[in-house]
């Protein structure tokens, strides 16, 4: 069973940037998975799409962070990860790594928390 890692969440000011990186517990696991994405999830809020990550090389984002987070994939280091710059209060939210095998089998993250101040 593979399991993911979320790090890198915290508490930060409006305008500042934040790196979250998701790491894949099973050495090599990174190659099974055809995409890897961000989710998110506010109070009281349904769980958004933030970025996703296609065989290594399509990108697509949700509307709200377009040309301020960059998702990225590192196959020799078995991580993922989103960079976030520009932040604002908005992006406050649990922020999940997932993963979709070829397999079919989808892999969650435990959540890591991203509070932006104004």
């Amino acid at each position: 069973q593979v399991q993911l890692v979320e790090s890198g969440g915290g508490l930060v000011q409006a305008g500042e940037s934040l790196r979250l990186s998701c790491a894949a517990s099973r050495s090599r696991a990174i190659f099974a998975f055809s995409s890897m994405g961000w989710y998110r999830q506010a109070p009281g809020k349904e769980r958004e799409l933030v970025a996703i990550i296609i065989e290594g090389r399509l990108t697509k984002y949700g509307d709200s962070v377009k040309g301020r987070f960059t998702i990225s994939r590192d196959n020799t280091k078995n991580t993922m990860s989103l960079q976030m710059n520009s932040l604002k209060p908005e992006d406050t939210a649990v922020y999940y790594c997932k993963a979709n095998a070829r397999s079919g089998t989808e892999y969650w993250g435990q959540g890591i928390q991203v509070t932006v101040s104004s």
